[in-house]
């Protein structure tokens, strides 16, 4: 067999393996997508397995009319965007901070920002509720929004300590020469520098905020306040699952998700070919 055979052979089980990987991944989200345009007997029925006939939407007026879904959506962006947007910004200051400062402890508090993201939630939730009970924030979204740094900042501070040390010093040391403070060098060259990797951590961070269900349900015990992984449970009754409002409410629950990396995807593309510097 030639070369170019084999070349040709390899490229086509390449993308073989692939399209599997790719249907893999897709699949769950595409049968959850049908099972939601299904009714009840179809279902239950084998004849449309793979494809409502006819398509239903009862399942989404049902949801988004006769429950407080509209209130669980409002509270989950609310409460995303808001832990983002404050994890982001302490992560990012903290990040750079321990990456280029040289102070007693540095090294001590580096290894504890990574200890601390290794610790799970869920052994911490108790002597954090009491914190958050203390403060007053208890059965609030400013009670969440407070909490879910706990488990983001960590993670995003230690992702970005990479990509700032990444960043030639000389860069901030020029700006400086010229002018500039630490904190102008900062924000005018090393965080325009750093976009891709800071949008990937707040990418990440909303996610994580987005899908938290257990701080949300020890937290929160109004029905109006709840976040939507907490609402969508609530369709669970014993052992009775009514599948249609919760692949439904899960469709809605990912598509955010989903428009977020799309939308951003094409500004961390760009990041990383940005910024270079002219000899």
């Amino acid at each position: 067999m030639s070369k170019s055979a084999i070349a040709r052979l390899q490229g086509a089980v390449s993308y073989a393996f692939l399209l599997g990987l790719l249907l893999v991944v897709i699949f769950p989200f595409y049968w959850m997508t049908v099972t939601s345009l299904k009714s009840e007997d179809q279902m239950r029925s084998l004849v449309s397995m793979f494809w409502p006939s006819p398509f239903v939407v009862d399942n989404y007026r049902h949801l988004l009319q006769k429950t407080d879904f509209v209130a669980w959506f409002g509270n989950s962006v609310f409460v995303a965007v808001s832990s983002t947007v404050l994890a982001t910004a302490i992560g990012t200051i903290g990040a750079y901070s321990l990456a280029r400062l040289r102070f007693l402890g540095r090294g001590f508090m580096a290894s504890a920002t990574l200890i601390t993201y290794l610790v799970p939630p869920s052994i911490l939730f108790i002597p954090l509720y009491a914190q958050i009970r203390n403060l007053g924030l208890a059965d609030s979204l400013t009670g969440l929004i407070a909490a879910y740094p706990s488990f983001t900042v960590p993670f995003v501070t230690w992702l970005l300590m990479g990509y700032f040390e990444s960043i030639p010093v000389e860069l901030e040391e020029s700006a400086m020469i010229d002018g500039a403070t630490r904190f102008g060098a900062f924000w005018r060259v090393v965080l325009p520098l750093s976009a891709p990797g800071v949008l990937a951590a707040g990418l990440y961070a909303f996610t994580q905020s987005w899908n938290e269900f257990l701080y949300a349900l020890v937290f929160i015990t109004d029905v109006k306040l709840r976040t939507l992984p907490v609402g969508l449970s609530s369709f669970i009754t014993g052992d009775v699952y009514g599948w249609g409002f919760l692949m439904a409410g899960a469709v809605l629950t990912t598509l955010p998700v989903i428009a977020a990396y799309i939308y951003l995807q094409k500004y961390m593309v760009e990041g990383l070919t940005a910024g270079g510097v002219k000899g």
